[in-house]
Formats: C-alpha cells, sequence, structure tokens
C-alpha cells in the first residue's frame, strides 16, 4: 500500500507529526488509534494538544490528501492500569480534501486550496498527521471572494474567522441558541461586520422586544407605530379576516363572506379609470377610504329581509368603529383622508436612497399583541411582492431578519398565523431568485419549521443544553459537522459552531467583542443589585401607570 512518505506530496501537506493510523473507514468518518506515546511526557502532551475534540488532522489518500475534524476519543481497550497498555481510539468526521496535482510545482509548495466533500477516501493502515499551524492558517486564509471577518478561530486565537458575503447572504443564514448564550450580540456582530463593508445595503429587521436601536444608532432608521403608517388598505383579504373578524368559526365564516365582497366593491369604487377595474381584486393594494366599507356593509345589510340576519353585518360594523377610536391601531386606522403612499412607505422601509441609513429596525414592542403577526405578515409580504414586481436590473438586494422567528414559523403548522408562515416560507423557498434575503434567529429551534430552516444554507449553532434543539439543528444542518455539535453544551458566551454555504469550512469561532456602545439592550435584570436598596417614593409607579393608560413607551 502507497503511503504518505512514498507519495510525491507537496511539502506544504506533509507534517512531521504523526498521531495515529487508521482502523475503519465508512461513508463519512475514519476511525483511528493514536500513536503509542511511551514514557515521554513532552509526545504525550503534544499528542493531547494535537488531537482535542475540534482539532483538525489529515490523511493520504490516492492522489490527494482528506482533511478531518476530530468527534470523539475513547478508550479502544480498557485496562487496569495504563502499564498494561490502552489502545486510544479517535473518531474523525471528514469534511474536505486537497487534490495533488500531477506536477507540484512551487505554487503547490506554498499554498492549496481545499475542496468541500471527499472524493478518495484513505485507506486501513494509512497514517494520520496533526494540523500545523501554517497548514490552519493556509485551510483558513481570507476567501478570495467578498467576506467580512467577524471573529477568530476557537484553534488559534490568532486566526481571524471570515464569512463569504454573498453566499451567505444570497442562500440565508440562522442564529440559534438557548437564551443568554449571545444570539443578538452575535446578530449584531455579523451585521456590523457586513455594513461596514457595505454601506448602501439594504437590510429590514423585525425587533419584537426593542433590543437593537441602540446597537445600530446612527445607522438604522427606527420604525414604530407612532411614526410609521401602515395603512389597513395594505391589508390583503387573510390579514382583513384576522384583524376584522371574530375567533369562532361559524362567526367569522359569515363575517369574512360579508368582508369580502364590502372590499372589492370599495377598491373598485376608488380606481379612477374603468379598465383598471379589472385588474383590482380583494387583495390589490389599492388605496379605499373607510367609510366606503362601512357604508358597503351598512348598505348589503339594508338588503336584508330578517333582523336577525343582520347580527354578522352589526359585528363587522362595531369592529371598525372600535378599531378607529383605539389609539393603539392608529398606525393602520386614522386618518381621514386616504391618498396613496405606498411609494413613500416602501421607501422608508427598504431604504431607497440609504441616506447613512441602510438598516430598518421595526420595533414591534409597541404594536398590539392580537395583530401583531398580521403587522409581520404585512411587512415580509410587502417585501416579497416588491421583490417580485421589481424590475431585475433595477431591483436592489434585501435582508430580511426576523428575530423570535420561532413565533412566525412554528413547527406545529396549527400555532401562530398562516399568512406570516406561508409568506416566510415563500422568502424561504424563492427569495434568492429575486433577490430577496432571510435571517432567522431564534432561541428555541425545536419549535421552528424544519423545512423553512432547512432552506438556511448557513447556521450559526450557539450553546445550547436542550438535547431536544441538538438533535433538530444536527437534522437541519447543511453538511456533517458532528464533532463540533457535540460540543455545543459546552461552547462559552460570544462562541458558536459555524457550518455552510457562509464559511470556507465548518468552524467553530469567537465573535469579535463589540464596543459597548454596539451592543443590543438585552441585558438581564441585576436582581442582586436591585433587590439591595429600598424604591423610594418617587411616583414611579404613577408614572408606569400614566404611560401604561397612554401607550407611550
Amino acid at each position: 500500500m502507497q503511503t504518505v512518505q512514498q507519495m510525491d506530496l507537496p511539502k506544504a501537506v506533509v507534517a512531521d507529526f504523526r498521531v495515529g493510523h487508521i482502523i475503519s473507514v465508512t461513508g463519512s468518518k475514519v476511525t483511528a488509534t493514536l500513536v503509542s506515546t511511551g514514557s515521554d511526557a513532552e509526545s504525550a502532551r503534544r499528542l493531547n494538544k494535537a488531537v482535542q475534540i475540534g482539532s483538525l488532522v489529515k490523511m493520504p489518500t490516492q492522489g490527494s490528501v482528506a482533511f478531518g475534524i476530530v468527534s470523539t476519543l475513547s478508550t479502544g481497550n480498557p485496562s487496569p492500569s495504563p502499564e498494561f497498555g490502552e489502545q486510544w481510539v479517535v473518531e474523525i468526521d471528514l469534511f474536505g480534501e486537497f487534490i495533488v496535482p500531477d506536477e507540484p510545482g512551487p505554487e503547490a509548495e506554498a499554498s492549496y486550496d481545499l475542496l468541500r466533500g471527499v472524493s478518495q477516501y484513505p485507506g486501513l493502515d494509512e497514517d494520520v498527521y496533526a494540523i500545523s499551524a501554517e497548514e490552519l492558517k493556509q485551510i483558513f486564509r481570507r476567501p478570495r471572494a467578498s467576506n467580512v471577518r467577524i471573529g477568530t478561530l476557537h484553534q488559534d486565537s490568532d486566526l481571524p474567522a471570515y464569512l463569504v458575503t454573498d453566499d451567505l447572504l444570497g442562500k440565508h443564514f440562522a442564529i440559534l441558541g438557548t437564551t443568554g448564550s449571545g444570539k443578538s450580540c452575535a446578530l449584531a456582530t455579523v451585521l456590523h461586520a457586513i455594513l461596514g463593508a457595505h454601506p448602501f445595503a439594504h437590510m429590514v429587521l423585525l425587533d419584537p422586544h426593542n433590543e437593537y436601536c441602540r446597537s445600530f444608532d446612527g445607522l438604522a432608521e427606527v420604525v414604530t407605530p407612532e411614526n410609521l403608517q401602515l395603512p389597513y388598505w395594505l391589508l390583503n383579504y387573510e390579514e382583513m379576516v384576522e384583524v376584522l373578524c371574530s375567533r369562532d368559526e361559524i362567526s367569522r365564516s359569515a363575517e369574512a363572506f360579508i368582508l369580502k365582497d364590502a372590499i372589492q366593491t370599495a377598491k373598485r369604487s376608488a380606481v379612477e379609470k374603468e379598465d383598471d377595474n379589472r385588474y383590482v381584486s380583494v387583495d390589490t393594494p389599492v388605496p379605499y377610504p373607510l367609510s366606503a366599507l362601512l357604508h358597503n356593509i351598512e348598505a348589503a345589510m339594508g338588503q336584508l329581509q330578517k333582523a336577525e340576519q343582520a347580527k354578522p353585518y352589526l359585528r363587522l360594523r362595531s369592529r371598525l368603529e372600535n378599531l378607529r377610536a383605539d389609539r393603539r391601531y392608529a398606525f393602520m386606522f386614522s386618518g381621514l383622508s386616504v391618498r396613496d403612499t405606498l411609494p413613500d412607505i416602501l421607501s422608508r422601509i427598504i431604504r431607497v436612497p440609504v441616506d447613512g441609513k441602510p438598516l430598518t429596525i421595526f420595533d414591534l414592542s409597541g404594536v398590539p399583541s392580537e395583530i401583531v403577526d398580521v403587522v409581520v405578515s404585512l411587512l415580509c409580504r410587502t417585501l416579497f411582492d416588491f421583490a417580485v414586481w421589481s424590475e431585475r436590473d433595477q431591483a436592489v438586494p434585501i435582508l430580511l431578519i426576523c428575530e423570535e422567528a420561532h413565533r412566525y414559523i412554528p413547527q406545529d403548522g396549527g400555532r401562530g398565523f398562516e399568512p406570516t408562515r406561508r409568506v416566510i416560507s415563500r422568502i424561504a423557498k424563492e427569495g434568492r431568485k429575486y433577490g430577496l434575503s432571510l435571517g432567522l434567529v431564534s432561541q428555541r429551534p425545536s419549535e421552528l419549521s424544519e423545512t423553512i430552516l432547512s432552506q438556511c444554507s448557513t447556521l450559526f449553532a450557539l450553546r445550547m443544553g436542550n438535547q431536544k434543539d441538538q438533535d433538530f439543528v444536527r437534522r437541519a444542518l447543511p453538511e456533517s459537522a458532528e464533532g463540533m455539535l457535540n460540543s455545543l453544551p459546552s461552547l462559552r458566551n460570544q462562541q458558536a459552531v459555524v457550518v455552510g454555504e457562509g464559511v470556507v469550512l465548518p468552524m467553530r469561532i469567537r465573535f469579535d467583542d463589540l464596543p459597548e456602545a454596539k451592543r443590543p439592550h438585552s441585558e438581564t435584570a441585576s436582581f442582586a443589585h436591585q433587590w439591595q436598596e429600598e424604591r423610594g417614593l418617587d411616583d414611579f409607579v404613577g408614572r408606569t401607570v400614566n404611560r401604561w393608560r397612554r401607550q407611550i413607551r
């Protein structure tokens, strides 16, 4: 059998430190026994350092060198005492290879490119070699494609970790981790890195807890219900039904039937040109006065022959009048005059022109909880429709980031708002064709839709202690990286395992430090500090009640 010494390999891929030899090869795994260290303590220390969990190793094949990640360490035949000899076993996940050129030249001596996947497998009894510091530097060197730095490698804190921008954004990404693992800071680090390199980006961030305004102060257009109008006529039929109709199925069905005719009549009446009427459906975003909708409902009610049939009409009318009077819904149902503000709304949301603020943050914390799903559905659908109908040569790529994504795309199809789930699913499946990218952030990975998450080609996995979450992430991974995933429960804050198209190779990283001013406002309240002193009589409770009643944050 041809060994590494017999092969004409470039010096760059031959290491002088052999750590073991292969005893088993499967489709994606290699099992090897470690070499005996004898009584030399320094050799034992060097061996242990070379084959830690997550370490990279290499193995020669016929015409290539295969690379893998150490995933498991064990003792093959335990003995009562080391003097009797033990077999140390290491499992290795294969991830890539270097094809040896037929005639190695000076350029092969200096550097080499790794290819994802393995086409030629190492044989039994072949040697396993440790990766040198220089080789590690070559493997994780700065990509040739557009890229940004987000942190450093776990194996060597002096080596930077890079993301490939187009592959990260063009094929969607997800940031997953348990509460307190640093998801918000991880997202802020990634976005700041991208915005630093791309000042004319177009990003939209759905922020349910008002965490990110401080982090992107000066770089973001912060949108709240107080400073933006999302007029009711932008809602499609399903969203209007969710807002206006009763919850019980029988009443809802009757009211929805009435509402459909009333909306369509109001929209067609609002169109000035008769020829345009044929293009108007119940879902077309055509401005129409709310008074016209009320008039159509009352007119239809006036044609009834029995008074008891008027109940669904009365419920719809009452609901509309209540929404118009409720200050919390002013961003959607206020205003007597109706004009076509859709171009202005879209320009502000997607930042055209950017005007120094490439990010739009939607602060959803002030949106009434009963319609927050409708607002998210409206925003996501509007962005998708805009991307679909944009001229291809004039369209601008847009990144949509959904914080608390499990609220909108739950694994259980019976939960959540179905239109929201449907539009995010369409963005995940079709968005890349229209330049609309998706970023998902969640602390409950196992509650996410597995179908939608599988469309994310890059995953940032932060600390996870829940076995159900770990198993879910493992199934959703775009490539094998079991050894790294096994370390998820022991990851520290600021650490993550990153796999997929957005990185050259699977890697465990530590995110760069964020300055205090750029950190999201997501810290846990300090009970120990706040409970050390008496709360004074400074009308704190009274002010809170006043803000509560007036809906002022």
